[in-house]
């Protein structure tokens, strides 16, 4: 089971030919609707199928595009949109940008994990390659900052060092297997078996695609570490370009805090920090001034010569305690209260409160009717809602309960 791409990782197109093409579906990886296409096997392939941590290439073959690629035995797996002849010469396209970003991410991940345990004795269990960073799982309950920073020293100069990489085959039957690093090889591999070796440094049962060189990472930043699974720890790590996208979002986002703060980047944290002492300041005065309306509605109500058996009430500000507010002032003995709070038109907060037998009768139509859920106990019943543009037809429901309540009303 070795292909082209793994013989040279630096190859961006090769020709082949068809060897099979049958219809299939494929499952996107975020979730969906299967999509049609065709599974196709070549003679040999460009295209590194998933595996070793490391996710499948993308590519072309013709102007057909491979939207996965697969292992299946010994025969790497093409998921294509159409199909093609059997005995067909073709000439796969690589995506190289795609390749080279996980070619340098594999081997840092080699790299990372070979000087973790020389130094500190720290065993990779498994690693994982993301879109946006990598994560190597090391078998230590505990990484210090000191360690990842001396960590991250060690691989920057053996990067420096500019240490070869190279690539060799080995029989399956081969002793020296035994004194090779690997995680144990999978249940249906046949064919030689692959070492990656960093001179000096490593060697590796691998099947993914890597660097020639060490200096071909440019550099690697260690992000620092999370809790993992018992007694493990995650490392995370950028190699190569995805550093200096990193830098390059970081400054981004720096010039655009300049911008916004009116200073400059070494005084941003405590810029934040006083810009949200203010808000929080501001939210405290507001909930404040907030309580003050809610009694002063509620006392006018109260006011009234004659107050109505029902009162409706919507305000684009508040929150649940504004709405409960309310119906302690007002109370809850003899009137029916229909509060409403947030976006006239979209989602929002709503409280019925009223005599007991009337709240656990209309509750849970109210809360049908905005498109919402709820829940209630005795006099309240309260929740969310995704329809505050029905409020008119809630409102019509508890006045016609109202006047059957009271005809004379």
């Amino acid at each position: 089971m070795v292909f082209q791409c793994q013989r040279d990782s630096w190859a961006r197109q090769f020709t082949t030919r068809v060897v099979s093409c049958r219809a299939a579906e494929l499952r996107p990886e975020g979730g969906g609707e299967p999509v049609c296409g065709f599974q196709v096997v070549l003679e040999d392939t460009i295209l590194f199928p998933e595996g070793g941590g490391q996710p499948d290439d993308r590519g072309l073959i013709g102007d057909v595009p491979v939207l996965r690629v697969t292992r299946r035995g010994a025969e790497a797996v093409h998921f294509v949109p159409a199909a093609l002849e059997p005995g067909a010469e073709v000439l796969l396209s690589l995506d190289w940008e795609r390749r080279f970003d996980h070619m340098q991410q594999h081997s840092g991940q080699h790299l990372i994990s070979a000087i973790a345990e020389q130094m500190f004795g720290f065993k990779t269990t498994s690693w994982e390659l993301g879109r946006q960073r990598s994560v190597i799982e090391l078998d230590t309950p505990l990484v210090t900052a000191e360690q990842v920073e001396a960590l991250e020293k060690s691989v920057n100069e053996k990067i420096r060092d500019r240490v070869p990489v190279t690539v060799r085959e080995l029989a399956a039957d081969d002793p020296e297997i035994e004194t090779v690093r690997s995680r144990g090889l999978p249940d249906d591999h046949v064919g030689p078996v692959r070492v990656v070796d960093i001179k000096g440094i490593d060697s590796n049962l691998c099947c993914g695609t890597h660097v020639s060189n060490l200096s071909d990472l440019q550099v690697i930043k260690l992000l620092g570490v999370e809790k993992g699974k018992k007694n493990k720890t995650n490392l995370v790590f950028l190699a190569g370009n995805r550093v200096l996208k990193s830098i390059e979002q970081s400054h981004n986002t720096e010039k655009a805090l300049t911008s916004l703060l009116k200073n400059g980047p070494g005084e941003h944290v405590e810029a934040v920090k006083r810009l949200q002492s203010s808000v929080k300041l501001l939210q405290k005065n507001n909930l404040n001034l907030l309580r003050d309306i809610a009694v002063l509605i509620a006392r006018d109500f109260k006011s009234k010569t004659a107050p109505k058996q029902l009162f409706v009430l919507h305000r684009k500000e508040g929150d649940s305690e504004f709405m409960n507010i309310i119906a302690n002032e007002i109370g809850t003995e003899e009137t029916l209260l229909f509060l409403t709070v947030g976006d006239e038109k979209e989602a929002g907060l709503f409280l019925l409160a009223g005599p007991v037998e009337a709240v656990e009768n209309l509750g849970p139509r109210v809360a049908e009717l905005l498109g919402g859920k709820g829940a209630g106990k005795r006099s309240r019943f309260q929740g969310k809602a995704t329809k505050m543009s029905r409020r008119g037809e809630v409102q019509a429901l508890l006045q016609e309960f109202v006047s059957h309540q009271n005809p004379g009303a």
